[in-house]
């Protein structure tokens, strides 16, 4: 997993032209005025999903994985915090589906990190992650979602 600000997302396009491509998308469009929706990039390889909602609390809440897709979550507007750990050997809570690419665990995270405003998290097959969570209160958030094809 990486955490960063947007204004150092150069450092990562020597992880393959998918982030370069990812990272120009989120520094040329405009999201304040987008709706929230699924936004082609490259196809089915690299595609947007924005979306607007208050935080939860995270006790009701599992940390989710994927295996077609690495996530790069943006904050748009808004704060919240991102529970995170490592998949390692741990027994999903809900089978991995394929249509939907993702599975779920019952652990608790290992870590939280506070995500603000132009902040963002790139989460890899191997990271658990647990998004959407409340800092103190549930606040509204707008956030991007860049699916990148592994």
């Amino acid at each position: 997993m990486i955490l960063d600000t947007i204004t150092n997302a150069h450092r990562y396009h020597c992880l393959g032209p998918g982030f370069v491509k990812a990272f120009e998308y989120l520094a040329q469009t405009d999201f304040h005025t987008l709706e929230k929706g699924k936004y082609e990039i490259d196809g089915t390889n690299l595609f947007a999903i924005v979306n607007e909602y208050d935080t939860v609390d995270p006790s009701g809440e599992q940390m989710e994985a994927h295996k077609k897709y690495i996530d790069i979550q943006y904050i748009v507007k808004g704060a919240e915090l991102i529970g995170h750990d490592f998949l390692q050997q741990q027994t999903p809570s809900k089978a991995y589906s394929e249509t939907e690419d993702y599975m779920l665990f019952g652990e608790k995270p290992a870590f939280f990190t506070r995500l603000d405003q132009q902040h963002f998290a790139i989460f890899f097959p191997t990271d658990l992650h647990m998004p959407n969570l409340r800092i103190d209160q549930p606040a509204a958030v707008k956030k991007v979602v860049i699916k990148l094809a592994v």
